[in-house]
């Protein structure tokens, strides 16, 4: 067997075994394999394709190019991960959730990069948490209060990342196949016996139309069943940043104010349906309604909430941040942005709303960016919202005067207004099982 052979198959659109495709991983990611002769075989995938088989081989052999957590001693882990967008603070909201209804949630994420923010970003704005702890303390974490979330600290499918940067330098990204694969084999790789995904849609997420979501759903599915790992798919709109927050302890605020049971309705509708799937694979309940309804409760006697205290103690973060948000450090300059249009709000630019963001200094644009966790911004009028010439849409965040002004002309473009009511859109957008 050799690469050549492998690339010259699937050049010809013929099917590779599982020996092949685990010969290229293994031999890729200890350098025995030329980065020019995998990506000729990446852009082979890329054109021609692969069957469901075919990506749930080379799934597990990415997941097994590295570490893989065991997390069987904590009983049925079920983990939830999202295709990324803007404000996207639903981790921090539903993982306590979850514990609160004693479901294990021992969950490892990730940093922001480009446009999207990341889970590990916004819990280090709290001050004093540590997402850099060892193994054991993660699963002791979990078996003494419940929940523990972490950075990615294990090596994990360190295959995926050697094939995922090169995808980027040979414009092989948007494939679903090597979407699907790259997400799934980490997963794997990170323990979960269940998995709910939530695939984001729309101006700020990966997936620009439903049509491509629900194809990569449907991958997904098919790569978990394969691998064993019972997996559903949950399609939200991200046409629009979720909640009315961007930047890291901005969003930590508002997960706390959401906790205390004041959420803005997208917010909540995401948080209910996959916080109510996820007990359904947990075996904790199969009426999906009556799981939303103890999601609700739990939000409401306050549980969660404590649940994430417990957390944020636990990890050595001050929790008295959590008891008062006012703590929390400001930015120098909050800026309005004020309206000089009036009708119905049609359409916002989410991705660039993320740019915006990220170059105020609340994301990166390159992985070596420092993250200013005081910067951000606050959305105060989504689609579907009447506005009115001198109405504030939201609010800059900045610590540079320069930099928040021009911020305020470039979120103010964001906009689109149309004169005819518009409907608010949907937040939820399907769910594929």
């Amino acid at each position: 067997m050799n690469i050549l052979e492998i690339i010259a198959k699937k050049r010809d659109n013929r099917e590779l075994t599982n020996d092949e495709i685990k010969f290229f991983v293994d031999n890729y990611t200890n350098g025995n394999i030329t980065d020019y002769q995998a990506a000729a075989l990446i852009m082979a995938i890329y054109i021609n394709g692969m069957n469901y088989q075919e990506i749930t081989n080379f799934t597990l052999a990415m997941a097994n190019s590295g570490e893989v957590l065991n997390l069987s001693e904590l009983g049925t882990v079920v983990d939830k991960h999202s295709t990324g967008g803007i404000g996207d603070k639903i981790t921090l909201i539903l993982m306590p959730i979850i514990a609160s209804l004693g479901i294990p949630a021992a969950k490892m994420s990730g940093r922001g990069l480009g446009f999207t923010g990341g889970t590990i970003d916004k819990l280090e704005s709290i001050p004093g948490y540590n997402t850099n702890i060892k193994i054991d303390d993660f699963i002791n974490n979990v078996k003494n209060i419940g929940i523990s979330l972490m950075g990615q600290t294990l090596n994990l499918a360190p295959a995926d990342k050697k094939i995922y940067a090169l995808r980027d330098t040979i414009s092989c990204v948007e494939s679903i196949p090597l979407i699907a694969s790259s997400i799934m084999s980490k997963k794997i790789a990170a323990g979960a016996e269940k998995i709910v995904l939530e695939v984001t849609v729309g101006s700020g997420a990966f997936m620009k139309n439903i049509e491509d979501a629900r194809k990569l759903s449907e991958t997904m599915i098919s790569i978990g069943n394969l691998a064993g790992k019972e997996t559903i798919c949950i399609l939200t709109n991200m046409n629009e940043p979720i909640g009315y927050s961007i930047g890291n302890s901005l969003e930590v605020m508002e997960a706390i104010d959401a906790l205390n049971g004041n959420m803005n309705e997208d917010v909540k509708e995401i948080i209910l349906s996959l916080g109510s799937y996820m007990m359904k694979l947990a075996g904790k309940g199969d009426n999906i309604d009556e799981n939303r309804n103890k999601i609700l409760e739990n939000i409401e006697n306050k549980k969660a909430l404590n649940k994430f205290k417990e957390l944020v103690k636990n990890q050595g973060g001050d929790v008295s941040y959590i008891d008062d948000t006012s703590k929390f450090e400001k930015s120098k300059y909050i800026i309005p942005v004020i309206s000089e249009l009036s009708g119905y709000v049609k359409a916002m630019d989410n991705e660039n709303i993320g740019y915006i963001s990220s170059r105020l200094g609340a994301g990166r644009i390159n992985k070596e960016d420092n993250i200013n966790s005081r910067v951000g911004i606050i959305i105060n009028k989504k689609v579907g919202d009447e506005v009115k010439a001198g109405d504030i849409l939201g609010y800059i965040h900045s610590d540079e005067y320069d930099i928040g002004i021009k911020s305020v002309q470039e979120l103010r473009m964001c906009y689109e207004f149309s004169d005819e009511y518009i409907e608010k859109p949907k937040h939820i957008l399907g769910i594929i099982k």
